[in-house]
């Protein structure tokens, strides 16, 4: 089983998504939910160390919040987990709405046929919609939109939806590392480059559970040099930048709450006097 994407990679491919998610519907998996607004950021506050990432967490275009999260076992711990993952959402977003609404989606892989769909105590109920992708038929899916990628035929929203868990219709890790491979060899062949992207970061992100850590590695360099792996690498390097900016601020704060003089931090850090004076007053020192 994957240790999961590392976190800076994960957080690039997050951003390289975030605007290819926009308008598209899990009803290809048989969920009545309105069309993705955003992806929302899922490093929310920890409850614990140990706490793993939501999966996928959405704003949609009703204003609904959906906790989007892939399974490929039932375990009745994972409704303490679900709970976690309410408070956290709660903390960050429903003390500033009036008007909240939440949503929880489990998406089951083809290795689950059903499942509960909630549990209720004395003080709490938690109600979860369910979706099987064991009922999906992979193979059928993956060849249909293999016909249309060779005629030509532009690929549909409910397309792309399927062939980014097309990996996880198929039970075992080495059933899902070959569909997965299939489904890489098959979007590299769209014409499309903002769907080639989507179909090829989403369905790395939505296996990142399931597929070994190793076999991951070998599809990132399979696609270094497809459009993802080039744009990956553009906002790897942004990425660098930013991090490396957020560091040398941290920095000339705790110089400015330390009274260094103003133009040693400049030396220092590279930062204009306005950029610091800018921090202080962000930070607000006086």
């Amino acid at each position: 089983m994957s240790e999961g994407i590392a976190y800076q990679n994960k957080d690039i491919l997050f951003k390289i998504l975030c605007q290819t998610y926009k308008e598209k519907s899990f009803l290809a998996y048989g969920i009545n939910l309105p069309p993705i607004r955003e992806l929302l950021p899922t490093n929310l506050l920890q409850i614990s160390a140990n706490e793993k990432e939501i999966d996928n967490l959405f704003l949609l275009e009703d204003g609904t919040y959906a906790i989007v999260d892939y399974e490929a076992e039932y375990r009745k711990k994972n409704q303490i987990k679900y709970l976690n993952y309410i408070a956290r959402i709660m903390e960050a977003y429903y003390l500033k709405q009036d008007d909240f609404h939440l949503r929880l989606i489990v998406i089951y892989t083809g290795d689950v046929k059903s499942a509960p769909s909630g549990f209720e105590t004395n003080c709490v109920t938690l109600r979860m919609e369910q979706a099987f992708l064991s009922h999906l038929n992979g193979n059928k899916i993956f060849h249909a939109i293999h016909k249309k990628i060779q005629s030509g035929i532009p690929l549909e929203d409910d397309d792309l939806m399927k062939l980014i868990v097309l990996p996880l219709t198929v039970p075992g890790s080495n059933g899902k590392q070959k569909m997965l491979e299939k489904v890489v060899a098959l979007s590299e062949q769209i014409q499309n480059k903002e769907q080639q992207i989507f179909a090829l970061s989403g369905a790395i992100v939505a296996s990142d559970k399931f597929i070994d850590r190793a076999y991951l590695e070998q599809i990132r360099r399979m696609i270094h040099m497809t459009q993802l792996g080039k744009l990956y690498e553009k906002e790897k390097i942004e990425y660098g930048k930013q991090k490396t900016k957020e560091r040398t601020s941290e920095m000339a704060l705790k110089m400015l709450q330390r009274n260094i003089d103003m133009a040693d931090i400049m030396e220092i850090t590279g930062f204009t006097k306005a950029e610091l004076l800018d921090l202080q007053n962000e930070n607000a020192l006086v």
